[in-house]
């Protein structure tokens, strides 16, 4: 008999619904009800194939013990662990398969035997978007409670954590203000730093249709041409130019008073000192564009993207091409800024919306998994490390253990080289993993757990939308959060929950001005639909409606200059660049999912892409001269990589993806970050290439 079950897709921030058709606990298909919240009927290649992985007989079905790691503890075993030990099975050369009772209990002795030893600060947790909100919560929860340890992150500090920065302190809340549906309610869109048609298809398809239908304008903002420019007008800046660009549409606004007086005065303060800061910027003047050999032509078409958003009924969408970059959190601040110019925020069919990356991102950061806010965004009683520093505190040796849940920090974060040699430093290393990844094989204890297709759990999208997902399947593993809880109660004991609902009942309390009114029957009710928080008796779908989530209830303004740089100023000196010197950016392929530790176990999706190729500009063939380079900066060099050229490229750029761990794309990146939350600048390094003959 074939069962149609409804859950919530795996992959993006978009949080599609999702059907699943199964048959003797298999699934044959996923596919989206016609009358989908969300999906509207569709799903990308992603949501749709992409679910192979569930049955693939490369996952973790088991708990394993590295070798290693028992034979330099075996001393220091209690007296029943070191019994047991004898009792082992081999797995493969470098693990142990153990039972699921004794690894708890080993791990829980062993992190218990670091604290002891080196305090409480000696360990971390990294956790990751893959999971449900009941498993974030409970991971912060043991990292701060079960551990007495601050030092808490998760995936967003290489995404989205600036888009929480630059709008939390202006306008009292860091998530998308409105629903995806004010796409068909806008009269104009701009996206910038957002291939939207590859990284949130679904979203990408509402824009489309509303282009086609001449109900809203489109502008794309991009360092290169990409598919959705073809609905819109298209404008290609310079790398590393965002805030320039953003000061410069501001400047327009003002310049010509084609800002909203009453909404200013009503709903914001700090405005006179902001509009005064713009109008005497010599950097955000649009005659500046002409100094920029190459970009001259935007000093005429950019004020008039101006013009249209502050003259119309806006919404601006920006993905990571806006946040991953030196000034991200600032360039942020800047598009708040547009939005309260125009009044552009805090009504139908306007908004501010940032496309988040992974499917319950925005939920891992509402129940705590930053290490400077607890829980509903609450100040921590002590603010623990953010990733990048928790790094440079391995290399000291202060930081001795980590737990990890489905955050693979050993290919997607920045500086890889920096990043493995760190970790040699840990002496253990505990992951919650569907497959063997790249920090899984470094991990000394791995839990094999539940994906998100076999458990329920709350998700919550780039929306703010909760959505109650349900297994496809059943499956013998545990959840992520049942793994934690029963290594607490190793340690502590005081993590009493007897069924995910029992842990969301803690989260929606603790969650209260967000998540309060959200109970699993309410959402169980509204399972198509979803509800955008804040809930309480109802949901709500916009912010802002009448003021602002700032403790005043006003918006405010806060101005920074752009800093000028790299490829920006080399063209404005009229410096010439090397032969092997080019600015690369990276991103996404729409059947890849970051690092692809799913969507590689489904053929249908691997077929197409299963290789990281750069993209470089028809004008650069012969200055490059070859099919195949290697990337090199200070830091590190790619695997040999191959090469496509294409015009959708400017000359001097290159663009490439990083899903495949083999291209060894992050090894390239430094430190480099934004200046207030560490966010890598993925979007724009200078590298050097060597190109590969024969």
């Amino acid at each position: 008999m074939i069962a149609d079950i409804n859950s919530v897709c795996t992959y993006c921030g978009v949080g599609c619904d999702i059907t699943g058709q199964v048959q003797d606990n298999k699934i044959l298909k996923i596919y989206a009800q016609n009358d989908g919240y969300v999906s509207q009927g569709k799903l990308c290649i992603k949501g749709a194939k992409g679910f192979n992985f569930v049955h693939s007989e490369q996952r973790i079905r088991n708990c394993r013990v590295k070798k290693s790691f028992v034979t330099n503890n075996l001393e220091a075993l209690p007296r029943e662990l070191k019994a047991r030990v004898k009792t082992l099975k081999e797995f493969d050369e470098e693990y142990f398969e153990a039972p699921y009772e004794f690894t708890t209990s080993l791990a829980a002795w062993k992190l218990m035997q670091i604290k002891e030893k080196y305090g409480r600060h000696s360990f971390c947790g990294m956790g990751g978007a893959r999971t449900s909100c009941e498993s974030s919560y409970m991971f912060q929860k043991f990292i701060r409670e079960g551990m007495d340890s601050p030092h808490v992150d998760c995936c967003a500090r290489v995404c989205h954590s600036p888009s929480l920065k630059g709008m939390k302190p202006l306008i009292g809340e860091g998530a998308a203000t409105n629903p995806f549906d004010d796409i068909f309610e806008t009269e104009n869109i701009i996206i910038m730093g957002s291939n939207t048609t590859e990284a949130h298809p679904i979203v990408a398809n509402r824009i489309i249709k509303a282009s086609k239908a001449k109900t809203a304008t489109v502008t794309v903002i991009d360092v290169r041409n990409i598919q959705i420019g073809k609905y819109g007008k298209e404008l290609v800046i310079p790398y590393e130019a965002n805030l320039l660009i953003l000061n410069m549409m501001a400047y327009v606004i003002l310049s010509e008073k084609l800002y909203d007086n009453d909404f200013i005065d009503s709903r914001c303060v700090g405005f006179e000192e902001y509009k005064e800061s713009i109008l005497n910027d010599p950097f955000a003047n649009p005659e500046y564009l002409r100094n920029i050999k190459g970009y001259e032509e935007l000093a005429d078409t950019l004020p008039q993207v101006a013009r249209e958003y502050a003259t119309k009924k806006s919404m601006f969408f920006w993905g990571l091409g806006i946040t991953e970059h030196l000034d991200g959190s600032y360039a942020v601040m800047a598009i708040v800024h547009l939005a309260l110019l125009t009044g552009n925020v805090g009504k139908r069919g306007t908004g501010l919306m940032p496309l988040r990356g992974q499917n319950n991102v925005q939920g891992a950061c509402d129940t705590g998994c930053l290490p400077y806010y607890n829980p509903d965004y609450e100040e921590p009683k002590e603010i623990g490390f953010m990733t990048p520093q928790l790094i440079d505190e391995m290399l000291k040796g202060n930081i001795k253990a980590m737990y990890v849940m489905g955050e693979d920090i050993a290919h997607i974060h920045p500086n890889q080289n920096k990043v493995h040699k760190a970790l040699e430093n840990l002496e253990v290393i505990i992951s919650n993993e569907l497959f063997m990844n790249e920090i899984t094989k470094k991990a000394d204890i791995i839990f094999g757990v539940k994906s998100a297709y076999e458990k329920t759990g709350v998700y919550v999208n780039a929306m703010r939308r909760l959505h109650l997902s349900q297994p496809l399947v059943d499956s013998d593993l545990p959840d992520d959060w049942e793994v934690l809880r029963d290594i607490e109660n190793k340690i502590n004991g005081e993590f009493i929950y007897e069924n995910s609902e029992d842990v969301w009942n803690e989260t929606k309390e603790r969650v209260k001005s967000r998540f309060s009114g959200a109970t699993y029957h309410k959402l169980s009710k509204n399972r198509n639909r979803g509800m955008q928080w804040p809930i309480e008796k109802d949901d709500t779908p916009i912010l802002h409606l009448e003021k602002f989530r700032t403790q005043d209830g006003k918006a405010n303004f806060q101005y920074h200059q752009y800093n000028i740089r790299e490829q920006v100023k080399k063209l404005v000196q009229n410096e010439t660049f090397a032969k092997n010197e080019f600015y690369l950016t990276t991103g996404r392929t729409i059947v890849h999912y970051n690092n692809a530790a799913q969507t590689i176990r489904s053929e249908a999706l691997n077929s197409r892409y299963d290789v990281d190729i750069v993209l470089a500009s028809k004008e650069d063939e012969e200055r490059i001269g070859s099919s195949h380079i290697i990337l090199k900066t200070q830091y590190g060099q790619t695997a040999i990589l191959p090469v496509k050229y294409s015009k959708a490229i400017r000359a001097g750029t290159l663009y490439t993806t990083f899903h495949h761990p083999q291209s060894k794309i992050n090894f390239i990146f430094g430190d480099e970050a934004d200046e207030l939350i560490l966010t890598a600048r993925f979007k724009s390094i200078r590298v050097e290439i060597e190109p590969i003959k024969g």
